[in-house]
């Protein structure tokens, strides 16, 4: 299957296929001229694929070569990018060459922030290997590495040339990285899908999700896309797809990144804001249940272990999504739609009760 992103200066398609990834050379082939590559991966993905995925670009033209990170959300750092550009200078890349982005979300947020600030910009394909990945973070051209006040404080806008999307990369996922890409799935559904919902409360279990995998990331797929192309620069409708963000990202910072994984600080995000929404009568009362009932039947958390009022609302004071005094909320008018709320950073005082 293949979406295509249509942008005001530069279009790329999703390619979503079942063994795709043993033909990489020859996908990237075709939206690149043989060149010197640098494949960004981690300690959990290099063991999987790194091998397949250089011998394939290799035996396609490309002159590629091979840089390593720590696997784990740590690494998404300013400190690593530095050892990259180090990295990308002794290797002689050049404007004309590029970076494939082979893992999961922190993968490539951390290789397309590279991409887009070494020498000014190289180009970048997208290759994600997780469920989160997927449905999410590999489209649309937001690229960033955190700092101890924020998570993804420092960033870009960098659209790929290209995402390769293979779905049997999910048969090596551990559950809980599956669990995570599933908080992504619900969020997409809630806010903008009310058909994905109905699919997803068919299902049984994640396998059952994962056994539909090429649906389900298809129509995640289609939802970004479609706010993408409306609102490339993240200051309009795309912000509806922050739903449960600000609270979990928040949540990921005071915790210790890693301790809580993405999809669980934006399932734990999701619940919270609606919860208190729904008191305020913003929402629809019996949402927040719908949700609950979402993300347990997913076995993703509702409730954390690290909340912390005070901890939690100086974190989202540093949130992208702040600005002049005000920050953007989004909440659920009902399942399938959301919309955006404007109000003072003190009111988020309340959302944290």
């Amino acid at each position: 299957m293949k979406l295509t992103v249509t942008l005001p200066n530069h279009s790329y398609d999703l390619t979503i296929e079942k063994g795709l990834l043993n033909h990489i050379g020859e996908w990237a082939a075709k939206i690149w001229t043989p060149q010197k590559v640098v494949i960004i991966t981690d300690t959990n993905v290099q063991p999987l694929y790194g091998d397949q995925v250089e011998k394939s670009l290799k035996e396609a033209g490309f002159e590629p070569s091979t840089f390593v990170i720590e696997a784990g959300e740590q690494s998404k750092s300013l400190a690593t990018a530095a050892e990259i550009y180090d990295f990308l200078a002794e290797e002689g890349l050049t404007r004309s060459d590029g970076i494939v982005a082979l893992g999961g979300g922190v993968v490539g947020d951390l290789a397309g922030f590279v991409a887009s600030t070494y020498m000014r910009g190289l180009h970048f394909l997208q290759v994600p290997t997780t469920l989160l990945a997927q449905v999410d973070s590999s489209i649309g051209g937001k690229t960033a590495v955190n700092t101890s006040k924020a998570k993804n404080l420092v960033g870009t806008f960098a659209q790929p040339d290209g995402v390769l999307i293979d779905p049997l990369t999910l048969n090596t996922l551990e559950l809980r990285r599956v669990q995570e890409g599933i908080a992504e799935i619900i969020k997409s559904a809630a806010i903008a899908d009310k058909d994905l919902w109905q699919q997803l409360a068919s299902m049984k279990d994640e396998q059952d999700l994962i056994d539909h995998a090429v649906e389900i990331i298809a129509a995640c797929c289609k939802i970004k896309r479609k706010v993408v192309e409306e609102d490339e620069l993240d200051h309009g409708v795309r912000l509806l797809l922050n739903f449960g963000h600000t609270i979990g990202h928040a949540l990921e910072n005071t915790a210790g990144y890693g301790k809580l994984t993405h999809g669980e600080g934006v399932a734990i995000g999701m619940i919270q804001i609606t919860r208190i929404a729904e008191e305020k009568g913003l929402t629809p009362a019996g949402t927040t249940d719908q949700l609950r009932q979402m993300i347990q039947k997913f076995h993703l958390p509702t409730t954390s272990d690290h909340w912390d009022k005070q901890t939690l609302y100086t974190a989202l004071t540093h949130d992208k999504k702040t600005r002049g005094g005000k920050i953007n909320i989004i909440l659920l008018e009902a399942i399938g739609t959301a919309k955006i709320v404007r109000i003072p950073i003190e009111e988020m005082k309340s959302y944290l009760d």
